[in-house]
């Protein structure tokens, strides 16, 4: 039996040098570390930083943004919805429907199949239920299938959520406009965030103290524009577990892991156990489709496929 390496290739690695890398990586992992810590960090002088951070962030479109606790903010369990359509839709009309809620907080269309996925989280079950009921309805035209599975809980990555959503959080006032603040833009100053949210400084930095310290905010990072030539692929798995289901698992989940130590820590990859229409939902980029379908899904493939 002939056995498939798993190989994950970045050509953001191949793209920008190492002190670039970690400028990234570092910011992914607090999107508010000050100019002067990363030039510290780095013994580079903060005018290059400050060079190498705009045409960065220009090039790649960058981001800051949050990684937020759902659980703690009430909000319901994450759903991943496939919605398989008969015929292909209109999907410029479903952008427009999904749109409209702020319970959708990521969707993409599969390409050769009519095939869309969703990622979607609510303030309570009731909205959910309500959404899914009213979307499948207004899709009926196009002959959907809707398969919807709880996330039990996510392994890698995360999926920035929309301002919308946090306009729905019942929770202190100034803290949820300090949170729409900061998921628009992680890395402003306190003035610039009192200026946007109109308050006292004094207030804004004690509020931003507080909201540190409930652990609501996960961490504050980054998200980018994706690059040209990057290949996203989304997979789904369905298994009957058997003898060494665990080590197999473990095995998926290491590989999955392993990458450049400069890398960005807030990676929009997601991977996720799931209950319900499936056992376990994937989506990753790569620098090239053959990258992903031979090194990753085969990969996957040939693992978990001992399980059915």
């Amino acid at each position: 039996m002939s056995y498939i390496n798993y190989e994950f290739h970045s050509t953001f690695n191949d793209n920008y040098s190492v002190p670039t890398r970690r400028i990234m990586r570092m910011l992914s992992e607090n999107s508010r570390t000050s100019l002067t810590k990363l030039a510290s960090e780095l013994k580079l002088s903060r005018r290059t930083v400050k060079e190498r951070l705009g045409n960065i962030e220009r090039s790649l479109g960058v981001r800051y943004t949050l990684e937020l606790n759902e659980e703690l903010l009430g909000a319901s369990i994450p759903h991943i919805a496939v919605l398989k359509f008969e015929k292909k839709p209109d999907y410029e009309y479903m952008a427009k429907l999904l749109k409209k809620s702020y319970i959708p907080q990521l969707a993409f269309s599969v390409k050769g199949a009519n095939i869309v996925y969703i990622y979607a989280i609510s303030a309570s079950r009731k909205d959910y239920a309500y959404w899914d009921n009213t979307m499948s309805v207004l899709l009926s035209d196009y002959g959907v299938d809707w398969y919807s599975s709880e996330i039990i809980h996510k392994q890698l990555g995360f999926v920035p959520i929309r301002s919308e959503f946090i306009g729905k959080l019942d929770i202190d006032h100034r803290m949820k406009e300090l949170l729409l603040a900061l998921n628009e833009n992680s890395r402003a100053s306190v003035q610039e965030l009192s200026r946007a949210v109109g308050k006292h400084f004094n207030t804004v930095a004690y509020t931003l103290q507080k909201l540190q310290k409930s652990g609501l905010i996960k961490r504050f990072t980054l998200t980018m524009d994706k690059q040209k030539g990057i290949t996203p692929i989304a997979f789904l798995l369905k298994y009957v577990p058997k003898k060494n289901f665990e080590h197999d698992a473990a095995k998926t989940r290491l590989a999955i892991k392993s990458d450049d130590r400069y890398s960005i820590v807030s990676r929009y990859n997601l991977t996720a156990p799931l209950i319900g229409s499936w056992d376990y939902f994937g989506i990753c980029s790569f620098d090239s489709y053959k990258t992903g379908y031979e090194h990753c899904l085969s990969y996957f493939k040939q693992v978990a496929g001992r399980h059915e």
